[in-house]
């Protein structure tokens, strides 16, 4: 399998069949590849029109999908088994609102017909709850969480040729989301909820921590765009009229400037999946093409379909 899986990603790597938000040589992308995709997310609205192109059933159980990102013809994801569900108490205990509970990390590897390749485990004793990823031409960087606010966390970078971890540090947070700036080589996070925001060196030492001023959206998968822009996804849950009705889902994608963590540009999404929940709602990766961008999406657990969608600008 293992050997499979290094052949698939070396031809992927070596075609260079699809475009990506980066512009890394080693994965055969052009440098304007990210400033189109800026461009172009700069002019998505509320009413841009998205049309599903594909429905991809994934042949293995998903548990909770967490963060997504894709290399050539193969696509990454990270999610949380859960076999003990936190439970909240009534009081703060010794710093934290809830229980660890248990649970297994996992880093799925599989194809364009949503078959398994490789499945990797992640984490250790309770930081077992992995955040969004992001791929940074070289690394997959994965951050895995306590299932809790205000915990810890492991931060790993993962080699996709060879799908070997390697811990670089651990942070007094639950990191919900990382992603390395590929010019820099800082790292940019977020925290539960994404209300922090921080910037790492890759040996962990803390270089900024900043309050996010949205609250639109939580941020739950975020990647680079190149050009110092990062590219976050996420969903914030509305009350809805009726104490008995369930919360409203809503969705959105955002455009932050990397050096003051600004929001650029931002628009809800209102597509659902089968399961009722909003897309954005877990992983979601973006990707430039020749005439507009492709949204991929995995919102529903358990037994879970990839959803892509495009949508189309007119060029000269």
């Amino acid at each position: 399998m293992m050997k499979k899986l290094f052949l698939t990603l070396a031809a992927a790597l070596a075609i260079g069949s699809v475009t990506t938000a980066y512009a890394n040589p080693d994965v055969l992308q052009t440098k304007n590849d990210g400033e189109q995709l800026v461009d172009k997310f700069k002019q998505l609205s509320r009413n841009t029109e998205w049309a599903e192109k594909e429905k991809v059933d994934l042949q293995f159980n998903t548990y909770h999908p967490q963060g997504m990102t894709k290399i050539g013809d193969l696509y990454y994801m990270s999610s949380v088994e859960i076999i003990e569900k936190p439970v909240k108490f009534e009081r703060p205990r010794d710093g934290y609102d809830r229980t660890p509970g248990k649970g297994i990390g996992h880093l799925f590897v599989y194809n364009g017909q949503g078959k398994l390749l490789q499945d990797i485990k992640l984490g250790e004793g309770d930081m077992y709850h992995p955040g969004g990823i992001a791929f940074d031409g070289e690394s997959i960087w994965v951050s895995v969480a306590e299932y809790r606010p205000n915990s810890e966390s492991i931060i790993y970078k993962v080699d996709p040729k060879t799908m070997k971890p390697q811990e670089m540090f651990r942070t007094n947070d639950h990191i919900g989301g990382i992603l390395r700036d590929g010019e820099k080589g800082k790292l940019k996070a977020v925290s539960w909820g994404s209300r922090t925001f921080y910037e790492f060196d890759q040996k962990g030492k803390v270089l900024s921590k900043t309050s996010n001023p949205s609250h639109f959206i939580d941020y739950q998968d975020c990647e680079s765009a190149g050009n110092d822009n990062m590219i976050c996804s996420g969903i914030t849950e509305l009350p809805q009229q009726g104490g008995n009705v369930a919360k409203y889902e809503l969705g959105g994608l955002a455009l932050l400037d990397m050096k003051s963590m600004d929001t650029k540009h931002e628009l809800p999404i209102s597509l659902f999946s089968p399961q009722g929940h909003t897309i954005t709602r877990n992983p979601v990766y973006l990707e430039n093409t020749d005439h507009g961008i492709k949204l991929y999406a995995v919102p529903d657990d358990d037994h879970s379909s990839m959803l892509v969608y495009e949508t189309r600008f007119n060029t000269k």
